[in-house]
């Protein structure tokens, strides 16, 4: 195990609206605000997104299952943002709920507001910290 102890900076708070791409607001403020390393929530609706709901089987590298949301879902997620060659790279994993059906996963790609989606980014100060590609897995992985 690796880590590093830190402090809370500035907190922002944010409003999405209707059919605004989710992932990449959430990059557009990381990298606009200067914040290299973060913590965030959301809770509200999403019109679509593609997620990746765990590997096929449990082997490295995983072969990843992915699931399409393709209409409305309520959401609840918390993820991280740390810069991956000096970009922000949004980590979401968040719960996606449409009547009396649940998905869970890790929002990868077609992130889309339904109606209005809030965040909450909490800076993450004295961290150094960021996302480098791992050969063996294939993955975006935390470096400390």
């Amino acid at each position: 195990m690796k880590y590093q102890v830190g402090k809370t900076g500035r907190v922002v708070v944010a409003r999405f609206e209707d059919k605004e791409d989710v992932l990449g607001n959430l990059s557009s403020i990381a990298k606009k605000e200067g914040i290299s390393a973060a913590a965030f929530y959301l809770v509200g609706g999403m019109r679509e997104g593609k997620i990746v709901v765990g590997p096929e089987k449990d082997e490295i590298p995983p072969a990843p299952v992915w699931r399409d949301l393709g209409e409305s879902h309520e959401v609840v997620g918390f993820g991280t943002i740390f810069n991956q060659n000096n970009e922000p790279k949004v980590h979401l994993h968040a719960a996606f709920g449409k009547k009396d059906a649940v998905k869970v996963g890790c929002l990868r790609e077609n992130s889309s507001t339904f109606l209005v989606l809030e965040a909450v980014i909490i800076e993450l100060c004295g961290i150094n910290a960021a996302r480098e590609l791992d050969p063996v897995s294939g993955l975006n992985i935390l470096k400390l």
